[in-house]
């Protein structure tokens, strides 16, 4: 474990020593794809913790059913 800490390290002491435009670039290559797959596993996570609850929302699209009017 201390071997990737050590890789991070010197990852994160690389990636600040960039200029402004390369570093922005390099978080955003790296970020973006980690975030959406980070939203994805919660949203999954959360569908099948709510599908063992009884409360699964088969289409994706639930209507609140609070409509006025």
């Amino acid at each position: 474990m201390e071997r990737i800490a050590d890789w991070w390290d010197g990852f994160e002491l690389w990636v600040a020593g960039l200029p402004f435009i390369p570093q922005f670039l390099v978080v955003l290559v790296g970020m973006v794809p980690i975030s959406f797959g980070i939203a994805y596993l919660i949203d999954r996570a959360v569908r099948l913790a709510a599908g063992a609850l009884g409360h699964a929302d088969t289409d994706g699209d639930r209507e609140t059913g609070s409509e006025v009017g």
